[in-house]
Order: C-alpha cells, then structure tokens, then sequence
C-alpha cells in the first residue's frame, strides 16, 4: 500500500451523551468517503453496579459481532463477492420487509407467490420453512417450487407467481444480499391449453347486458371492460377527470405497467356505449366507478353471469379476453390497432388472441351437423 492511503475499515465509536450515557456507532470508510451508523445501541457512562457493568459488557460485544460483520461486507464487496453474514440472512425476513415496502398494483401476486413459496417448503421440510438462509435456496430448491407451482395452480398463475418470486430474488442480487441468482437458467413452462381463457360473444355480452343485477356498479364497470378492454386494476382507479368528453376518449396509465413501459398510458375512443356507461361528468372529480374489492366484484360477476344463462367460468380479465378477441374476430380489427387498444408495447402478447379466435372459428365448424353421404363411383369421376 502506497504512503499516505487509507484502508476501508469499520471502527467502532462512542458518543457522550447530555443524560450520562454513551451512545455507539460505527464509522465507516470506503473508497475515501466516510459514514456514521448510529446503532442505537446505548452503555452506561459510569456503571454503578454489577448488573450495569454486567448490561454494558453485553452491549459493547454485541456493537463489535455488528462493526465485524460490516467489516466482512465491506472486504467482501472491495473483491466483488457476497458477504458469508448476508448470505446467511433469512429468507422469509427478507420477503416479509420487501412486501412491506412494496407498492405497485401487484402487491397480491408478490404475497401470493410468498406464501406458495412457504406451503411448498413446509411440505418437503416442515422442519425448515422459519430457518431458511439465503445460502440454503439452491437451483434444486427453485426446480422444486416450480413444479409446485405449475400442479397446484390454474392458466398463468404458475408463471405470474414465479415472475415475482424472481423478481425479489432479482432484488435482493442488486442489494448484494447473495452473489448470483438461484433461478438462472430455471424457466416455469405452462401449457398452453391451460391458458385458454372462456370469452364472452357479442351475444352473449348482449344477453348479459339485459340480465338485471343488483350490484349496479360492478355491471356498469364489467360492460365498460368488455367495451374497452380494462383490467380490474384499472377500471377501479378511473376517475372522470381521465375522461375528455369533447374529445370522446379515455386517457390512463396502466397500473400494471407504469414506470415500465413507454406504451403504459392508453388512450381509447369512447362509443355512445362507453360514454352511456360512464354517465355525466359530477361536480366533483370522483371515481367513475364505486367497485367493492377484487373478491367481492367476483362473487357478483359469477352471481350475475349464472344468472343469465351463461355456462362459462368468467373472471374479471375475461373482459379483457373477450373485448380482444371479439374486435379480431367479429369486427375483423386489424392487430395493431387492437395491440395499440390494450396498451402492449408490441404485437407478442396480442397474438395469443388471434389463436384464441382460430380456435374459436375452428370451434364454429366442427359444431355444424355431420352429412351423411353415400357417394357413387361415377361422383368422383
């Protein structure tokens, strides 16, 4: 080491405080800039007697196992290698504190995939499910969740699950928690039969629309996505201030992509029927539709949808399904402007409908009645 330079090092210190105690703290150096880290960690000035000298003596190493295990992180990260103490940090803390201070719109999917997490390794190891570490989650552990997953989950729920989960772990590689990640390289692979969503036909819709239900709200929100295309997480948070009614459109930005796509704010023209469902604009700017929760608008739409005949399981994103599929279908709309309707950055996610609607035409002609003919040879001739 050259003269004059200074090693990255953790130092404890103590402060003197107004009320006679001593508050430590670490100062730490790194690459020339320095920090404190206050540890809230208090020891008596003068200790009077043997239980006070007993309390500071357990204080103080407690404050020097902290200063070592910074230590560690800080030689560790000088050579671009994981601290063994991080390693070591529990698995469930660290999801339990990343949901805590999680707030996008899929904070359900993000605990969801906790919790299969936790079911799936009480499972295996009840024994381990409290006293997993960062080092113990290895590839065999992930392959294991994984099918878990895909046999104890319906359509895309697998995979959605699985994207969260690596998405914590992704986080928790970016705060130098561990080194690399588990999933690497360890894909989800969902069948694509299970993705296959029922869809409402336009009759259908129509059918619907004329079945009386009590719940106005969640029948006015259910029509206006399936006349536009919205999420459940997005037809909750509308307001009228959204809407541009000289204009007739709808602008939004999509919960589930804002901050990460440029195409997250949609913007959709309003028929006569979307306007007809939206009702006039009220003095003050509220949302456009008052809906219980994700639950309950469920049991409401199943409630409503047996209620007019329709021996189909439709889910709130069905509207979405169908609003798709029907503009590829029935209205003969071209891809784009249908991609470009539900906000997709690119023509991927909007092809699944076109299959959606191959099935459904090869659905309509296998259904036709069968003809019986009894061909002479002179027919082929």
């Amino acid at each position: 080491m050259r003269k004059g330079t200074k090693k990255n090092n953790v130092t404890l210190r103590e402060k003197p405080l107004a009320n006679g105690n001593i508050s430590l703290y670490l100062d730490i150096y790194r690459d020339g800039v320095r920090v404190k880290e206050y540890l809230k960690l208090y020891v008596v000035e003068k200790p009077k007697s043997t239980a006070e000298r007993a309390e500071n003596k357990e204080t103080l190493r407690l404050a020097e196992e902290i200063r070592t295990a910074r230590q560690s992180e800080l030689n560790h990260s000088a050579f671009g290698l994981v601290s063994p103490v991080k390693q070591r940090a529990y698995l469930y803390e660290y999801f339990e504190n990343y949901i805590a201070a999680y707030t996008k719109k899929d904070i359900r999917m993000i605990v969801g995939a906790f919790e299969r997490f936790k079911a799936f390794i009480e499972k295996e190891n009840p024994h381990r499910k409290h006293k997993m570490k960062f080092d113990e989650l290895t590839p065999d552990i992930i392959r294991g969740y994984v099918a878990y997953l895909q046999d104890n989950s319906v359509g895309e729920g697998a995979l959605g699950y699985y994207q969260r989960f690596k998405k914590v772990i992704t986080h928790a590689v970016d705060k130098g928690t561990i080194l690399r990640s588990p999933c690497n390289g360890i894909r989800c692979i969902v069948d694509e039969n299970s993705l296959k969503k029922d869809v409402l036909s336009l009759d259908e819709i129509q059918v619907l629309a004329q079945t009386p239900y009590q719940n106005t709200e969640v029948r006015r929100a259910f029509l206006f996505c399936l006349y536009a295309g919205l999420r459940y997480c997005d037809v909750v948070d509308l307001k009228y201030s959204n809407v541009d009614y000289s204009g007739k459109r709808i602008k939004f930005e999509q919960a589930k992509t804002k901050g990460h796509s440029k195409n997250s704010i949609v913007i959709i023209p309003l028929s006569q029927t979307l306007f007809n469902l939206i009702g006039e604009k009220p003095n003050k700017d509220t949302v456009i539709f008052d809906l219980p929760s994700h639950t309950g608008c469920l049991k409401a739409l199943r409630t409503w949808v047996a209620r007019a005949g329709i021996d189909k399981h439709i889910t709130w994103h069905c509207a979405r399904h169908s609003f798709a599929v029907n503009l590829l279908g029935e209205c003969q709309t071209d891809i784009k402007t249908v991609a470009s309707l539900l906000g997709h950055s690119g023509l991927k996610h909007t092809e699944k409908y076109t299959r959606a609607v191959d099935s459904l035409k090869e659905k309509a002609v296998n259904a036709l009645p069968e003809i019986n003919l009894t061909l002479k040879p002179q027919d082929h001739e």
